[in-house]
C-alpha cells in the first residue's frame, strides 16, 4: 500500500478534511483484499456485524428498509478474516493516519464494507464521528474503492472545510439527501469535492467531514472497503453504536476505549521509540 505522504498532501487533508490517494493499493493487493472481503461477506450472511453472527440482536440484521437499499453493509470483518486484519492493522497505515491528523497513536474503531448494488439509493450527506461511541476531532477514516467509483454508480462526495465546525450533532442517513444543510445552512453554497476513484484508489476523511454518495444508476456494483480509526486515548461518550449490550454495561462515560480485543492499537509513537 502507498503510505508515503508529501507535505502538500498533509496540508490538503488538514485544510479540506479529506484527501484522495491515487493507486493506494497495487493490483495484487487489491485482488487479495477483494477476495478476503467477498469471503467474509458470504460467511456473515444477513448479519451486518461480525460479532452478531448467530446472535438474536435484530438491529444488526440486513432488512429491506431504505437504509438497507443504500448499500450492503458488513462491519468488523477484521475480526473474522486475517487478511482484512493484516491490511487495516498495518503499522505503516496507522503511521500515515497519525501524520495526517498530527496525533501520536491510533486505534481501530471499526471497518466496514459498503457495497452499492445495481440501482442502489443515494447516501445522504452526514458526518461519522457524531454516531460513534467517542467524540474526537482527530478521528479519521479510509475508504478504498474496490471497483471504479464514478458519478454514475455512486462515488463519494466530500464537503471541504466541514470538519472545522467541530459539531457532533448526530444526523441520521435518511431519505432526505440534503437534510444536512438544514442544520448547517452555511455550507449550502460550498462546492463539494467529487471523489471519483479507480479501483485501488483511497479516500481519507476526518470523522467530522460531511460526505455522501450518489445513487448507483448502473446495472453494476460499486463496492468499497472502509475503516474508521480513533486517536489513542479517546474516551467513551455514552453512545452504543457497534458496542454490545454487555460492553455498554461495563463502560462509564469518560472511560478509555483501549480494549485490545475491540480497539487494537495500530501504531503509536511510543511503540516505535521503545
Amino acid at each position: 500500500m502507498r503510505t508515503n505522504l508529501t507535505q502538500e498532501q498533509i496540508n490538503t487533508y488538514r485544510e479540506d478534511g479529506c484527501l484522495i490517494v491515487r493507486e493506494f493499493l497495487p493490483q495484487t493487493e487489491l485482488k487479495e483484499l477483494i477476495a478476503a472481503i467477498t469471503e467474509s461477506v458470504e460467511e456473515m450472511g444477513d448479519w451486518k456485524l461480525s460479532t452478531a453472527v448467530g446472535s438474536k440482536n435484530e438491529r444488526w440484521k440486513q432488512g429491506n428498509e431504505y437504509y438497507d437499499r443504500v448499500f450492503i453493509q458488513r462491519v468488523n470483518l477484521w475480526k473474522i478474516n486475517e487478511t482484512v486484519k493484516r491490511f487495516f492493522l498495518a503499522p505503516e497505515l496507522g503511521e500515515m493516519l497519525c501524520q495526517l491528523e498530527g496525533i501520536d497513536g491510533v486505534r481501530v474503531w471499526h471497518d466496514q464494507t459498503l457495497q452499492k448494488q445495481p440501482w442502489a439509493n443515494p447516501t445522504a450527506w452526514h458526518s461519522d464521528d457524531p454516531k460513534w461511541s467517542f467524540h474526537n476531532p482527530h478521528a479519521i477514516s479510509i475508504w478504498i474503492a474496490l471497483d471504479d467509483a464514478t458519478i454514475q454508480n455512486g462515488c463519494m462526495y466530500y464537503l471541504p472545510g466541514s470538519h472545522k465546525l467541530g459539531n457532533y450533532e448526530n444526523l441520521a442517513i435518511r431519505e432526505d439527501t440534503g437534510g444536512y444543510f438544514e442544520v448547517f445552512p452555511q455550507f449550502k453554497g460550498v462546492q463539494p469535492i467529487i471523489g471519483e476513484m479507480k479501483a485501488g484508489d483511497a479516500g481519507l476523511h476526518n470523522g467530522l467531514t460531511a460526505h455522501g454518495a450518489g445513487p448507483n444508476m448502473t446495472p453494476g456494483w460499486r463496492r468499497a472497503m472502509t475503516c474508521a480509526y480513533m486517536p489513542d486515548g479517546a474516551t467513551f461518550n455514552g453512545i452504543q453504536n457497534i458496542l454490545s449490550d454487555e460492553q455498554m454495561a461495563e463502560l462509564e462515560v469518560g472511560d478509555l476505549l483501549n480494549d485490545k480485543e475491540q480497539n487494537p492499537l495500530v501504531w503509536s509513537r511510543e511503540m516505535v521509540e521503545k
